[in-house]
Formats: structure tokens, sequence, C-alpha cells
């Protein structure tokens, strides 16, 4: 399918008009940038000098700020705790315009934060301070209500897994009965490990390595061509049975997408990546552009082949990164 630059523009025109629910687990995301110029004398590694720090939305909080790059409206739900990274976080957030209505703070959580140290374009490694584990009932119900009024007058939701635990069963079907009733898209991007119900869904993101994991599948090497790659289509048929969504849409990374259907064959996207820097967060624009194109009308194929291009862009950058509406046009045509 050719997506054309006027249709493209048609659709990208209608994500300023949306407005996008996420939930899922929120983080902190901390990036040192600095140089390297010897190693040190206690250990074999690198000495990085810092020359900047910056603070940025990330898991769930990173599709928020991917859908306002784009141009829709987000709003967040999630847990913080009650500590300087949650309330830098919400900081971050709304700066970037980002509704915070719907985020709890809970005195018994931690939030997560990853630091990840990065020197001549390179990530040297990666510091992660988190708790996994799941939510109490009352703090349950509490983030279920707090979702249920901030997703009033939405036009799409985004459920987004991290396996942090906040993303529980009772606010997924709360969530889709709300859309359900309201007659919204909701998108699904999940963690490996945590097969969820999400009877209605519209479309469900996992990248390949997600698909097998989810289905109890070994992962094998890919074929350069998914559509003759007889296990993954194994795999996408019972994810499919087990989901029963409009769509599924598996990325690929160097094999762009696999698109499966209930009317029609899979439909392989092709990737149009050119430079690949830093594939963090790609995964979140996918499904932020994905779900903004079938918001503003777009078809199934339309949204993944505007998502794919979208991927192509933010995978160019270094560290996680967004996509603007005048990047992702500049890509098709």
């Amino acid at each position: 399918m050719d997506l054309t630059r006027s249709r493209a523009q048609e659709i990208v025109g209608g994500f300023c008009s949306q407005r996008i629910l996420v939930a899922g687990d929120l983080m902190l995301d901390r990036y040192v940038y600095g140089d390297v110029s010897r190693i040190s004398p206690e250990a074999p590694v690198p000495v990085v000098r810092v020359c900047r720090e910056q603070a940025m939305p990330g898991g769930a909080a990173n599709v928020a700020l991917n859908i306002r790059a784009l141009g829709g409206q987000a709003i967040m739900t999630g847990v913080v705790g009650v500590d300087p990274a949650g309330d830098e976080l919400r900081r971050v957030l709304e700066a970037r315009d980002i509704d915070v209505g719907g985020i709890i703070r809970n005195g018994e959580s931690q939030t997560t934060v990853k630091t990840r140290i990065i020197a001549e374009r390179q990530q040297i490694v990666r510091i992660d301070r988190e708790e996994t584990g799941g939510l109490s009932e009352t703090l349950g119900a509490e983030l279920r209500d707090a979702a249920t009024r901030s997703a009033a007058g939405a036009s799409g939701i985004i459920l987004e897994d991290y396996g942090k635990g906040a993303l529980t069963q009772l606010l997924v079907d709360s969530l889709l009965g709300m859309a359900g009733d309201a007659g919204i898209p909701v998108g699904y991007d999940p963690k490996e490990g945590r097969l969820l119900r999400v009877d209605g869904v519209t479309v469900v993101t996992p990248n390949r390595k997600e698909a097998f994991g989810l289905s109890g599948s070994p992962e094998g090497t890919p074929e350069d061509d998914p559509l003759a790659d007889g296990p993954l289509h194994n795999v996408a048929a019972r994810l499919w049975e087990s989901w029963r969504p409009r769509a599924l849409l598996i990325t690929l990374g160097p094999h762009g997408m696999l698109l499966v259907t209930n009317d029609s064959l899979p439909f392989h996207v092709p990737t149009h990546a050119r430079e690949v820097f830093d594939v963090s967060g790609a995964g979140d624009t996918v499904i932020a552009t994905c779900l903004l194109s079938i918001a503003s009308g777009a078809t199934l194929r339309e949204a993944a082949a505007l998502a794919n291009y979208a991927a192509g862009v933010v995978v160019g950058k270094l560290g996680t990164a967004c996509c603007s509406p005048e990047d992702l046009l500049a890509r098709i045509g």
C-alpha cells in the first residue's frame, strides 16, 4: 500500500483534535552526557566527565510525550511515589503541556528512575532504581477511579505495560468498557510475561521478542521476508486468538512491521529507517502514532504505515526521542 503525502497530511492534520489517555507505568529517565578521555586507574572502566544532564518522561509517560510531540493532547494516569523523582516527573510532564490529573501519588511506592550515562554518542551504563511489586487493592481501585475520570471526553486510550504493576486487570477492564461505550479506539503495548485480557482492544503492538515470549515460543532467526517467516505467523495466530484485536502490529526492527487483521492476509510494512543510532522508545512512538492515526480516521494499514515512518525518524536520533508532524511528513512522498 502506498500512502500518499496528501493523505498523510490529512490524517496528521487531525492529530491536534485528538485527546488521548495514556495509562500505565510511569518512569523518570535521566540522561547524563559527558566526554571520555581516559580509563580509570581504579578499575578498567572509562572516566566520564559530565557536560550536561537532562530529565525526560519515561515508560508510559514517554508515550504521552510522543502524543504531544505529534500534535495531540495527552492525559496521563499512573502512580508515582511521594519523593523528589515523582515531583520532578510531574513538573516535566506539566512543562510539556501534558495533563497530570490522573496521576496518583503513593507514599508506599518509589518512583522508577532510569539513569543513562552517555559518552561519545554511546550509552556506557544504565542505572535503575525501581520497585516491581503490584498495587494494593486500595491503590488499584484509586487508580481506576482516577483513570476513568480522566478518560471522560477522550478520543482514544493507550494501555502501556512496562511490567511495574500499574496496569492491573481491574484498570484494563474499566477503560476497555468505557472505550466500548464511547466508541473510541484503544491501543495496547504489552509486556513479555504479562498476558492481560483485552477483549475489544483495537490494536496491539508487541515487538518480535515480546510476541514470541508472550506466546510461549522460542524465538529463532527471523527471515528476511516476514511474509515467509512461518514461526512468526504461528505466533501471530496464537496471539490473535488470545487477544482478538482489530489489528495485531508486530514490530520487527530492521525488517519493518507485520500487520495482521481479521479481514485480510498478513501485510508487511517495510522499514523506513535511514540510520539507526538508538532504538530506545521506538515502541512508544509506534503506538502513539498508530492510535492518533486511527482516532483521526486512518485505516489500519494507513496507521501502520505512519507509525513505521515515525519509528524510522526516532531511531535516527540519540536517546529516547520523539517525532514531530514535520519530521513525519518529511519522510513521506
